[in-house]
């Protein structure tokens, strides 16, 4: 399934449970079908039954599931621990190279392989209140190639956090959100893959002008992402973006490993 049939189909789904599936399946067709999300420093209220935290929801092996949460591997899980440093999605096999990592951290991630899941990568996602979760996608098959499928994974994980988010119960006192002018020009020219300088060009003003309105929605969209605040903001009608079709994310979705967006801050 294409990224932009998933949106569509993420759009009609009522329930966790059916748009976990989706986008297992979606995943699936990229060679990454084993799934798990996770909400790493709160407790989310909306998740699969027998998951327990910080799972929201995970198909990874059972035997895997059981060994891992009685083994309380979450406690020193190097995704689970390290996600909130990262702005960009990682891959498993580039954390076990990191000499800083620790024996229990490489235990885990060398358990998992055994268990199936050969390569893996991980999607930070950001939301308010200094909320961190994670999505992470795993294949069991030896030859997988994460980077190659990087961009349309990630694509796929911001859809699934604000789907899911659309569909926990909203806040007390919940309000419409109101872009300006500027705050959704800004943003309709983000999804068409400009960066802050080529904005900037466009516009007539200055980069640090751009960057500030863009934070400034991501605010109100309630990110420090500027690809979730995007993603956001088309789901909710709020920018409309020509020319989005076929089966490959929008440049706004490039994700190289090595390359750290400078409008993201750290959530510290």
């Amino acid at each position: 399934m294409d990224l932009f049939s998933f949106i569509d189909c993420a759009n009609r789904t009522q329930s966790l449970s059916d748009l976990f599936d989706l986008l297992v399946g979606s995943a699936a067709d990229e060679g990454f079908g084993q799934v798990a999300y996770g909400a790493l420093n709160y407790e989310e209220s909306v998740r699969l039954p027998e998951h327990p935290m910080p799972a929201v929801a995970l198909n990874f092996p059972l035997d895997w599931r059981k060994h891992y949460f009685e083994r309380k591997y979450h406690e020193i899980d190097p995704v689970v621990r390290r996600t909130a440093i990262h702005s960009r999605p990682f891959l498993w096999d580039h954390l076990l190279e990191q000499k800083q990592l620790q024996d229990g951290e490489r235990l885990v991630l060398r358990e998992s392989r055994e268990a199936g899941l050969k390569h893996g990568m991980s999607v930070p996602l950001f939301g308010p209140s200094g909320r961190i979760s994670v999505l992470s996608f795993a294949s069991s098959f030896d030859d997988a190639d994460p980077i190659r499928h990087m961009k349309h994974l990630h694509a796929l994980a911001c859809q699934f956090h604000v789907a899911f988010g659309e569909l926990a119960p909203p806040a007390i006192g919940k309000k419409a959100i109101k872009l300006s002018p500027r705050e959704r020009e800004c943003l309709t020219w983000t999804a068409e893959g400009k960066s802050s300088w080529d904005i900037g060009i466009i516009l007539k003003i200055s980069e640090n002008t751009i960057n500030f309105h863009i934070k400034k929605a991501a605010r109100k969209l309630g990110t420090n992402s500027r690809t979730v605040a995007v993603v956001r903001a088309i789901r909710l009608g709020l920018i409309e973006v020509s020319g989005l079709s076929g089966s490959s994310p929008p440049a706004w979705m490039d994700t190289a490993p090595t390359e750290a967006d400078p409008d993201q801050p750290s959530p510290f």
